[in-house]
């Protein structure tokens, strides 16, 4: 790989794992409300497989959507004023933590219902076929929903129809505290693929390298016409499901063993092993990051609040 891809995803990881942290921090403060679902543990999954995309191409997720959103390249200032409610925010203030959305980069957003998003992906793909284009959806969601009946709708119809879909299951072991193997008769994921008639593989989805070179291969058989391909990026979240998970259910010594293969850590080893760059570099990067979060903040916190006249924008397309 090049140094200068190697050195942005390490930055974007840093940027979504510091964003993350920062937003924990000020939710305890209360001035983020509502839910917050942290992606911390999971950033090799978004910047690896965004990073394998062409322009064109579609991003659509779940509530655990931060690290989509920035790794789309939206604007982090911006962001962090929708997590605060702010006007200023990338949905005006009216979405929140939940409903992120960068229409100039196809990010369709995070979606609360579990699940409800898999059609949405199936029906923009179909869009792209109709049209005859080479673009691509790439669909996020968790093990929870593989369980849903929106996931076997969605993947059905991807499989009749060949849509252009990349359905890639993010497998953080666990549906908010039920373990993948006590609400899901098949533990593999990978494997609910085959009934769709679609190719699947299984990635650790703690290796930003693996996870793009999964993504490049899938995504290259979905535009030379193989139809829809199944990505399942085996991970872990470190923090709960969301702020309010008391984190009962799993013990402090597996979270300590999965960190032992955190994503940016991997990264960063992997890159003073291969002397692409040094650790000075990495450290500077880290700052950089501090500095941007810093005027992210302060951007949020002294952006104005939707105004009342707002809650009467945005609810018809207008022509």
């Amino acid at each position: 790989m090049e140094k200068a891809t190697l050195m942005k995803w390490y930055q974007q990881m840093v940027l979504i794992r510091r964003f993350e942290q920062r937003s924990a921090e000020l939710y305890q403060q209360g001035k983020i409300g509502g839910f917050l679902h942290l992606y911390i543990g999971q950033e090799a999954i978004a910047v690896g497989t965004i990073g394998a995309r062409q322009e064109g191409d579609h991003v659509i997720t779940a509530y655990r959507d931060h690290g989509h959103a920035l790794a789309v390249g939206s604007d982090s200032k911006a962001v962090m004023a929708e997590m605060l409610g702010k006007a200023t925010g990338v949905s005006k203030g009216k979405g929140g933590s939940m409903h992120l959305v960068n229409v100039e980069e196809r990010f369709w957003g995070g979606y609360a219902v579990v699940g409800g998003h898999l059609p949405l992906a199936a029906g923009i793909a179909l869009a792209e076929q109709y049209r005859g284009t080479d673009n691509v959806v790439l669909c996020y969601f968790g093990d929870g929903s593989t369980n849903i009946g929106y996931f076997h709708e969605a993947l059905n119809l991807a499989g009749v129809w060949d849509l252009p879909v990349l359905w890639v299951a993010e497998n953080n072991q666990y549906g908010m505290g039920t373990a993948v193997n006590r609400a899901s008769a098949v533990s593999k994921l990978v494997q609910k693929a085959a009934a769709y008639g679609m190719k699947g593989k299984s990635v650790d989805g703690m290796n930003v390298i693996e996870v793009h070179a999964a993504t490049e291969t899938a995504l290259k058989a979905i535009r030379s016409g193989k139809g829809p391909q199944f990505l399942e990026m085996i991970t872990y979240r470190y923090e709960g499901h969301s702020m309010g998970d008391p984190l009962r259910y799993r013990t402090r010594e597996e979270v300590e063993k999965w960190r032992e293969d955190d994503p940016i850590g991997m990264l960063e080893r992997h890159i003073l092993a291969e002397k692409i760059a040094t650790q000075d570099e990495l450290e500077s990067i880290d700052a950089l990051v501090e500095e941007e979060l810093d005027e992210a903040v302060r951007f949020a916190e002294e952006s104005p609040l939707p105004s009342p006249e707002d809650l009467y924008s945005n609810i018809y397309v207008e022509a």
